[in-house]
């Protein structure tokens, strides 16, 4: 453990534990007063640490969006996994097998037959049925079936081969989509009990609606969130959150100041990322609201300064970065700020775990 930031080689990522914690806890307080069950995405913090921590508090299980995420996490102890992806190949098939071997409750996603009948191949002579949701499309143009009728059709394929089961709906809505998400929810789990099958759960998510997540009239059973736990610039211009609410914040320092009106950090691509979703600018400077980082190298971020901003060579600068979920991938370890003082190493348990 260090005591100060002073020791800290620049660029890092700091995050603050208090503010984490709290983040945690207001969000689960949220879904119990709401009904609903949490189960957060740690594809932002990828932390075995951390994990725990949302467990802790009440969530009923974890979502990862790899096998390796996932395994990282059951050999931390972790027992109830979704990953919310297709999963394609001989290779992940046989590692997601193994991985069921060794977990309470193991579910998967699917939105389509290949992905369907290789599920049921990996898992047709296994000790216990692998649970499958059907992905749905309700807005988000990413992946999922694009009717209610295909789910389904779905659902029925699921429940009819051997070695999987259907355990119900899950969707990634766009952003203010929930009046999408419910009219084709409920067409399709009209549907699907109208075979004789049972569809337990109705999964969404989403950090920048999550203020507004419900059961929608028991519609809605689960709620999958990642961002939530550290936040970050995004949702803080959505006010989904505050600055104060940011628990991950990039520390630089200033290795230039070529004139007055433009500074150069130590943090460039290699950490802040290249994603600015729609915002101007690759991150908030706190307690410089009029400077931005126009432009990022690999090693270099470079600040236009506002007419009230003065930097020095030296300084430390704290950023909070449009996309938090990307920068933790970016790290091997992050400094984790104590809440009784002192900070400490926080190793990213699973970063880099992109298969």
């Amino acid at each position: 453990m260090i005591s100060s930031l002073v020791e800290v080689e620049t660029p890092a990522l700091i995050i603050r534990e208090e503010v984490a914690l709290r983040n945690i806890g207001r969000f689960q307080k949220h879904c119990d007063d709401n009904g609903l069950k949490l189960r957060p995405h740690v594809k932002t913090h990828k932390c075995v640490h951390f994990a725990k921590a949302q467990i802790a508090a009440g969530a009923v299980g974890i979502t990862c969006q790899k096998i390796g995420e996932a395994e990282v996490m059951a050999d931390g102890g972790l027992d109830d996994i979704l990953i919310s992806y297709n999963i394609l190949g001989d290779n992940k098939l046989g590692r997601l097998r193994s991985l069921g071997e060794r977990t309470k409750a193991l579910s998967v996603v699917a939105d389509n037959d290949v992905v369907v009948d290789g599920l049921s191949r990996a898992f047709e002579t296994a000790s216990q049925p692998l649970t499958v949701l059907v992905e749905c499309d309700t807005g988000g143009r990413r992946c999922g079936v694009q009717t209610p009728e295909r789910a389904i059709a779905m659902a029925r394929r699921i429940s009819a081969l051997p070695g999987i089961g259907f355990g119900g709906l899950m969707t990634y809505p766009a952003v203010g989509g929930q009046s999408d998400v419910l009219g084709f929810m409920k067409l399709a789990k009209a549907g699907i009990e109208g075979c004789g099958i049972e569809c337990s759960e109705v999964s969404s998510g989403g950090s920048p609606d999550m203020w507004h997540a419900c059961t929608h009239d028991g519609t809605i059973t689960e709620y999958r969130a990642g961002t939530y736990i550290f936040n970050d610039r995004s949702l803080a211009e959505r006010a989904t959150c505050t600055w104060e609410d940011c628990a991950g914040r990039v520390v630089a320092t200033v290795v230039s100041v070529p004139s007055e009106s433009r500074a150069i950090i130590d943090a460039g691509s290699k950490i802040l990322t290249t994603d600015l979703l729609g915002l101007d600018g690759f991150g908030h400077l706190v307690g410089h609201p009029q400077a931005r980082i126009t432009k990022l190298n690999e090693e270099h971020g470079i600040v236009l300064c506002g007419p009230d901003d003065r930097f020095e060579v030296g300084e430390q600068v704290h950023i909070v970065p449009n996309h938090i979920c990307v920068v933790t991938n970016m790290l091997d370890n992050a400094w984790l700020e104590r809440k009784r003082g002192g900070m400490s190493v926080l190793t990213i348990d699973a970063r880099g775990k992109l298969t």
